[in-house]
């Protein structure tokens, strides 16, 4: 296990700013996951992190050690990629000893590593077929096990579980979280999938165009986002927003341009144009309209089994509500909604999020 450290790291290619000033420390054994938008800046950040982009300033420490000009072979990390990256006429043990035999690594030793990993992996059986023989799932065990061999000091993982299906992202994730319990090796994964970094990540990373909008526990982010940047991108479906009004007479009202409003829990310190945050599970159906109450029109109801998700309109704007009832609701029709205020959040207007 190692320490990570980032201190004002920024990367520009030509005039062209990707990273700017980013400062982050792992601790030994933690799982931190980079999440953002495409073109935010996570997969850059991570190859800087394994050598394979310059860092244009800023300094990078692994254990303590300055590793900005160190090849990426002296690093002490491991690399698991988006494509498996298998050799197409070598065995699973070929595959996951490659880099083992090239390092002039003994037989016997090799193949010691090969089964410590293949039974981590659940691969033991699969040690004699090639890459066309296993399915996408076993392929990626295989790539994740060319990294254990390694025993490095850091996993970094880009992206690795995108080219699955649904269903075997969630098994694979699974899978993930057991092996990081087993291993506890500190380790530093990509993704856009916000499910991928709530379930895995002990802290995440949330970035948007090379900047740390915020940083922490899951729970931490989606309970109490910095910005409504942060809270629209963790949650599925994601957090609604709704423009508004906070009248310096009136700090605990967020007043909606059609006349309804929402109350807040305590005065908010934002005062003018906001952006009302509520996510659809703190969106309540109620029978009748009253002075707690917004109004809606139903756009369209999903039933997905476990939830129901009704799509709404207010004012030209849609937005999302979730429920664990059959809700007999028809598109057209207007309905009532209570929000919890104890979970409605007031962010500063958000120009790109308007």
């Amino acid at each position: 296990m190692a320490t990570v450290s980032l201190r004002g790291v920024n990367k520009s290619f030509g005039k062209l700013d990707v990273i700017k000033d980013i400062s982050l420390d792992i601790e030994e054994g933690e799982f931190v996951v980079l999440i953002g938008p495409s073109g935010c800046g996570k997969s850059t950040l991570l190859r800087m992190i394994a050598g394979l982009e310059d860092i244009s300033s800023g300094e990078l420490q692994i254990d303590g050690k300055r590793m900005n000009e160190a090849p990426p072979r002296e690093r002490g990390i491991s690399m698991v990629f988006q494509s498996y990256a298998l050799y197409p006429h070598m065995t699973s043990e070929a595959n996951i000893s490659f880099s083992l035999k090239i390092s002039g690594v003994p037989e016997t030793e090799r193949k010691e590593k090969v089964q410590h990993a293949a039974g981590i992996l659940g691969l033991s059986t699969y040690l004699n077929r090639l890459p066309r023989q296993l399915s996408g799932g076993q392929r990626q065990r295989v790539a994740m096990g060319r990294a254990i061999v390694r025993e490095p000091s850091v996993f970094l993982f880009d992206e690795p579980l995108s080219n699955l299906d649904a269903k075997l992202r969630v098994k694979m994730r699974a899978e993930l979280k057991e092996l990081h319990q087993k291993l506890n090796t500190t380790t530093i994964y990509v993704t856009h999938d916000q499910v991928e970094a709530m379930t895995l990540a002990d802290r995440i990373v949330v970035l948007r165009d090379g900047v740390v909008e915020q940083m922490g526990a899951p729970l931490d982010l989606y309970d109490k986002p910095a910005n409504a940047f942060v809270g629209t991108f963790l949650g599925s479906p994601s957090m609604n927003l709704f423009d508004g009004i906070i009248k310096d007479e009136d700090t605990q009202t967020v007043h909606l341009p059609d006349g309804d409003s929402f109350a807040l829990p305590r005065p908010a310190s934002h005062r003018g144009r906001v952006q009302a945050g509520i996510r659809p599970e703190d969106l309540k159906l109620v029978s009748q309209s009253a002075d707690d109450t917004i109004s809606a029109e139903v756009v369209v109801v999903e039933p997905t089994g476990s939830i129901t998700e009704v799509v709404l309109r207010k004012a030209g704007q849609d937005f999302t509500i979730t429920s664990s009832e059959r809700l007999d609701l028809r598109s057209g029709e207007t309905v009532h909604l209570a929000a919890n205020r104890n979970a409605t959040h007031v962010f500063e207007m958000d120009a790109r999020l308007a």
